[in-house]
């Protein structure tokens, strides 16, 4: 299997192949309306708006498995993105990102990028305070540890990078635009 043979599923029920993404740089995210990170929809949407054209796209799969910070439906959560961060990116239907009923779209990137600590920095210290009380084992495996982290795959399919949500969003930025 590879990134191009997975479909994720939309909130009107359709499908969206990840390989109508062939020759993109593609971002998927695992969002949240009611997180501290909530605001990075706000650069992810910039980075939107300033790379679209030159082949970049974005994948927002909302996930309420953090906590429950994705309460509503997939409605309400469009919603709330495209009032509060104007987003533009296509949103996926809400989904589990971690355990059983992960979807492949996850399962798959995070076999190819595991988690690599949160970095430096007040937000990493707290987040790993936090993790060590869900997840003793947090830092030796690749589950999605909180809202917010971006995989980027390049334009040939492959996952080059992932970003944990304390991550410089400058960072992400960087990564991206050096892909394009």
């Amino acid at each position: 299997m590879n990134f191009y043979d997975i479909s994720v599923t939309r909130p009107d029920g359709s499908q969206l192949s990840m390989a109508d993404y062939k020759g993109k740089v593609v971002l998927v995210v695992n969002t949240a309306t009611g997180c501290g990170f909530t605001p990075h929809y706000e650069p992810l949407e910039k980075m939107y708006e300033k790379y679209h054209d030159q082949g970049l796209e974005i994948v927002d799969v909302p996930c309420n498995q953090f906590k429950g910070q994705t309460p509503g439906t997939d409605e309400e959560i469009h919603e709330f993105c495209t009032l509060k961060y104007n987003t533009q990116f296509p949103q996926m239907k809400k989904s589990d990102v971690n355990g059983e009923n992960a979807i492949e779209l996850f399962k798959y990137l995070k076999s190819q990028k595991g988690f690599e600590g949160f970095g430096k920095g007040p937000a990493a210290l707290a987040m790993s305070a936090l993790l060590k009380t869900i997840d003793k084992d947090y830092k030796n495996n690749p589950e999605i540890k909180w809202n917010f982290t971006k995989f980027v795959v390049n334009r040939d399919g492959e996952v080059v990078a992932r970003f944990e949500p304390t991550a410089d969003m400058k960072k992400v930025e960087e990564c991206v635009a050096s892909l394009l």
